[in-house]
């Protein structure tokens, strides 16, 4: 059994603005330290097109095509103060979504012992009607609906990382009991959510983090929020949002971590998806903005990913 990447080269035609954080670069980066010959036994895929009938199981038509409508001939339209869309951002959302319904497919088919998904645009903080924070549609939140809707899940989890709260997530899931969703973030911080008196329906459970966190806080937060949530949840999959803007190196947030901690973060998901999914794990990129933390970051992930 092999971890499977699915990428695109629209990934990199989502285009924004000069001295955008998130930038087609990023995936040059993480193509770069891949192409190392420890990640030879990758299995490479190009990321399908999505079935646009999907982006509805987490927004509404409106909202979605109020999101198609923004996005302009030519050049670059604003979305919001952060959000940027250009010719290629539909395709490039849609891709994103497909890749991640495909990695659903794949690791309750058995066909891959779990998957990484390298694309953009990043998706965690798209609310239920709102695009925002680099976001046109949240990815992982559709990606655990077609888990239900098509493999039937009764339980899905997903574990965030990033150092911005992802407030889509939390809110497409407020009140639905049957996704729980786990937050590591700074606060203060972009967007402001994340508190931990915000807990939905029982199913939310943020670990906030103080600005110059480093290792050990940070995995404390995991081992007893994190893991005890999950353990008591007993998913059927595992989604992580696998920002890796907590890394010390990154410009947008004031987060300690190493590439170390995201290989043992990494580590004790895999751990949980073996005793409670069937090992089915799916991890999807989402920030990380400097781009030698960020390759480094998601060598370790993968690296870890592939040892099983």
């Amino acid at each position: 059994m092999v971890t499977r990447l699915y990428t695109h080269p629209i990934f990199l035609e989502h285009i924004t603005p000069p001295g955008h954080p998130e930038r087609p670069d990023r995936l040059r980066a993480i193509e770069r330290v891949l192409d190392d010959e420890a990640f030879a036994g990758l299995d490479r895929a190009e990321a399908p097109e999505g079935d646009e009938a999907t982006i509805l199981y987490a927004h509404p038509q409106e909202f979605v095509e109020r999101v198609r409508a923004t996005i302009p001939d030519t050049g670059i339209a604003r979305v919001d103060a952060d959000t940027t869309a250009s010719p290629k951002s539909w395709q490039a959302a849609v891709t994103a979504i497909g890749a991640a319904n495909a990695a659903v497919d794949d690791v309750f088919r058995g066909n891959v012992a779990n998957v990484f998904v390298a694309a953009r645009p990043p998706g965690h903080h798209a609310e239920k009607t709102t695009s925002m924070g680099f976001c046109l549609f949240n990815t992982a939140a559709i990606a655990a609906r077609y888990a239900q809707r098509q493999h039937q899940a009764e339980r899905v989890a997903i574990v965030d990382w990033d150092v911005h709260h992802g407030n889509g997530t939390q809110d497409i899931f407020w009140d639905d009991p049957s996704v729980l969703y786990c937050s590591t973030h700074q606060m203060p911080l972009y967007p402001g959510t994340g508190a931990v008196s915000e807990t939905g329906a029982g199913n939310i459970v943020n670990a906030p983090l103080a600005p110059q966190t480093g290792s050990e806080v940070f995995r404390d937060a995991f081992l007893s929020r994190i893991l005890p949530a999950l353990d008591n949840f007993v998913p059927d999959l595992i989604i992580i949002s696998a920002g890796f803007d907590a890394h010390h190196r990154d410009p947008l947030a004031e987060i300690n971590l190493t590439e170390d901690d995201f290989d043992w973060a990494t580590g004790q998901l895999m751990q949980r998806a073996g005793r409670h999914s069937d090992n089915r794990l799916v991890s999807l990129l989402e920030g990380g903005y400097d781009l030698q933390g960020l390759a480094f970051s998601v060598a370790a992930h993968v690296g870890r990913l592939m040892k099983g």
